[in-house]
């Protein structure tokens, strides 16, 4: 199975051979969770840091919201909520209006904070700049992670072949 995760959605998959990316992320993020011991990963494609409303329609779009409940998608897909360990991807500044509008740097410090507070280790992210980027998921063991920013080839971001003990940046 190939899950393309579109803007404001999200996918789980704990099936070895199963691919899981956001294909395109400018100022939004793509937020990974991993349980790698139960082989399973989530991903989410968030386009703001904060919801207009606690009951928001779109609720997977807004930081606030998509974090929690990707955490509650992992673990319904059978991962263990203190083994998550979380990959971010995107954060450009692609729409920045005389450096006051830079949704791309917002998304990433909403998310992070959120992560913090939910105690959720970020192992490896790949955020700023000024480029697109697309993140690709094969769930395995190793949990595989690749990141290609626009014009560039893959780079492997996260897995046992990458340093995912401390966080990357670009």
């Amino acid at each position: 199975m190939d899950a393309v995760v579109r803007m404001g959605e999200a996918a789980a998959s704990g099936t070895t051979g199963h691919t899981l990316s956001c294909i395109g992320l400018g100022s939004c993020i793509g937020l990974a969770f991993y349980d790698r011991r139960s082989g399973v990963a989530a991903l989410a494609h968030v386009m703001l840091p904060e919801a207009p409303s606690a009951d928001a329609p779109s609720a997977g779009k807004y930081a606030d919201l998509a974090v929690p409940a990707l955490v509650d998608l992992a673990v319904a897909h059978g991962a263990v909520r203190p083994r998550l360990e979380a990959v971010l991807v995107g954060g450009a500044a692609m729409f920045a209006l005389n450096g006051t509008q830079d949704i791309g740097s917002r998304n990433a410090a909403a998310v992070t904070e959120i992560l913090a507070l939910l105690r959720i280790p970020v192992r490896a992210q790949d955020t700023g700049g000024n480029k697109g980027r697309t993140i690709k998921i094969d769930v395995s063991p190793e949990m595989t992670t690749m990141v290609r920013e626009a014009g560039r080839d893959d780079v492997l971001l996260f897995g046992d072949a990458a340093k995912s003990g401390a966080p990357a940046a670009a």
